[in-house]
C-alpha cells in the first residue's frame, strides 16, 4: 500500500491523486519509514488535527531537542533556523498569538479591500503585456510577478530591490519537502543570511524615516506594551512573503493547467464571470498547492484504535483530504459551481492562513483579466511539475493568446 505514496517520484508528484485513494481506503494512520511519519489522508482527521493543540507546529516552547527524544538542526544550518524558527507560523504560544495580533492587523477585511485597486491595476497591468505579445510562459510573466509585487508594496521594498525576493524565496522554501539535500541546505542558509541582512538594512532604515508601509506599521505597533523583535520583524516579513505568494503562483498556474485540461468547465466559466468566486475555490480544493502540512505530537494522540506518541511527527495531506469522498460529492470531478467547498487549503486552528483573503483577492484579479483579456487563451506545451511535493508546482506554463 506505501510503494504508491512515493513523494520524490516524478509521477506521483505529477498525479498524487490516485495513491491517495489508496491510503484513504487502507485507514487513518499510516507509518512511512522513509520520513518517520505518520501519514493522515482523511478530511475528517485532517481537520480536525489542525485544531487540536496537543500537536504543534515546534516542541521547543515545552521540551528540549534532547527531551523530546529529538537532534538539534546542524549548526551550519543556523541561519536558516533562527529566520524559520521565529516566523510565526513555526510558533506556538506564548509568541504565536502576540505576533499573529500585531500582524493581523494589516491583512483586516478593510486593509485587504483597500489594497483591491492595487491588486486590479497591477494584475491589468501584466496581463495587457502578456496579450500584447501573444502569449508567453504565463507562471513566469503573471503568476509569479503578481503576488510578489503586492507582497513588496505591503512590506515597503522599493521596485528596484525586488529581483532577489522570488530566488531567495524560493531557495528558502526547498527546506520545507521532505528529506531536503545538504546543496538544498546551503542554498536556503545562503538566502537566509541575504535576505535577513537586506531586511535588516530596510528596517534601519524605516526607523529612521517610516513610511506607510507595513515594515514602519511593525515598528510601530505595540499590543498592550509588545513588540516584535527585530529577528521576529525579519523572520515575519520573509514568511509574507513566501508564503504570501507560493499557493497564489501554483494555483495560478495550476489552475489554469487544470481549466484546459477540462475545456467544458472553462467554457462555463467563459461564459459566466459569476462563476469566478465558486471557481477559485473549486481550483484551490482540486489541486492543492501545499500538500503536506506537518506537525509534532506533544501529548499522546489516538487515531482510529492507533496511539500515536509524543516526539511522534504527523503529516497532514491536505491534498488527499480536499479529495475525500467522506466529505466532498464526487471529489474527482471539477466542478467550478460546487455549493458545497469546505476545503483546507489555507489549514484551519490558530495557523489557518492570515493572508487568505489577499490570496482569493489576487486569484480573482488575474483569472478575471486573463479570461477578460485573453478568451481564446488555449495551452502550448504540456507543463512539466516541479520535483517539490510539499509545496507542489509547474515549471511553467506556456500559453498562447
Amino acid at each position: 500500500m506505501h510503494v504508491s505514496f512515493d513523494p520524490w517520484s516524478p509521477a506521483f508528484v505529477a498525479d498524487p491523486y490516485p495513491a491517495y485513494a489508496a491510503l484513504r481506503a487502507a485507514g487513518r494512520a499510516h507509518w512511512f519509514e522513509p520520513t518517520g511519519q505518520w501519514l493522515i489522508p482523511h478530511h475528517s482527521d485532517v481537520s480536525a488535527l489542525l485544531r487540536d493543540r496537543r500537536l504543534g507546529r515546534t516542541y521547543l516552547h515545552r521540551f528540549s531537542h534532547e527531551e523530546f527524544g529529538r537532534t538539534p538542526p546542524p549548526a551550519a544550518h543556523e541561519p536558516f533556523t533562527t529566520l524559520n524558527g521565529q516566523g510565526m507560523l513555526d510558533l506556538e504560544a506564548p509568541d504565536h498569538p502576540r505576533i499573529r495580533r500585531l500582524v493581523s492587523k494589516a491583512f483586516t477585511p478593510r486593509t485587504v479591500e483597500n489594497l483591491a485597486p492595487t491588486v486590479r491595476r497591477l494584475a491589468a497591468g501584466l496581463v495587457d503585456a502578456f496579450v500584447a505579445k501573444g502569449g508567453g510562459d504565463l507562471l513566469a510573466e503573471v503568476a509569479e510577478p503578481l503576488p510578489v509585487a503586492v507582497i513588496a508594496e505591503m512590506l515597503g521594498v522599493p521596485e528596484a530591490d525586488r529581483g532577489p525576493l522570488r530566488p531567495w524565496s524560493a531557495a528558502i522554501c526547498g527546506m520545507y519537502e521532505l528529506n531536503p539535500s545538504e546543496e538544498t541546505a546551503k542554498a536556503a542558509v545562503r538566502a537566509s543570511e541575504e535576505f535577513s541582512a537586506y531586511l535588516r538594512g530596510l528596517i534601519a532604515e524605516r526607523r529612521k524615516a517610516p513610511g506607510d508601509d507595513l515594515i514602519s506599521a511593525l515598528i510601530a505597533a505595540h499590543d498592550e506594551g509588545e513588540r516584535l523583535s527585530e529577528q521576529e520583524m525579519i523572520s515575519t516579513c520573509v514568511l509574507l512573503l513566501n508564503a504570501g505568494h507560493e499557493a497564489t503562483v501554483n494555483t495560478t498556474a495550476g489552475g489554469w493547467r487544470t481549466l484546459f485540461h477540462h475545456p467544458e468547465q472553462l467554457a462555463a466559466l467563459r461564459g459566466d464571470p459569476a462563476l469566478l468566486p465558486t471557481a477559485i475555490e473549486e481550483l484551490l480544493r482540486y489541486d492543492t498547492p501545499l500538500q503536506m502540512f506537518e506537525r509534532w505530537v506533544l501529548d499522546d494522540i489516538e487515531i482510529d484504535g492507533q496511539v500515536i506518541r509524543r516526539g511522534a511527527e504527523v503529516a497532514l495531506l491536505f491534498g488527499s483530504a480536499n479529495r475525500d469522498p467522506e466529505r466532498f460529492a464526487h471529489p474527482d470531478t471539477l466542478d467550478l459551481s460546487r455549493p458545497d467547498n469546505p476545503h483546507i487549503t489555507f489549514g484551519a486552528g490558530i495557523h489557518y492562513c492570515l493572508g487568505a483573503p489577499l490570496a482569493r483577492l489576487e486569484l480573482a484579479a488575474s483569472f478575471g483579466e486573463l479570461l477578460g483579456k485573453a478568451p481564446g487563451m488555449r495551452l502550448a506545451a504540456e507543463p512539466e511539475w516541479h520535483p517539490g511535493y510539499v509545496i507542489r508546482g509547474l515549471k511553467e506554463l506556456v500559453v498562447e493568446v
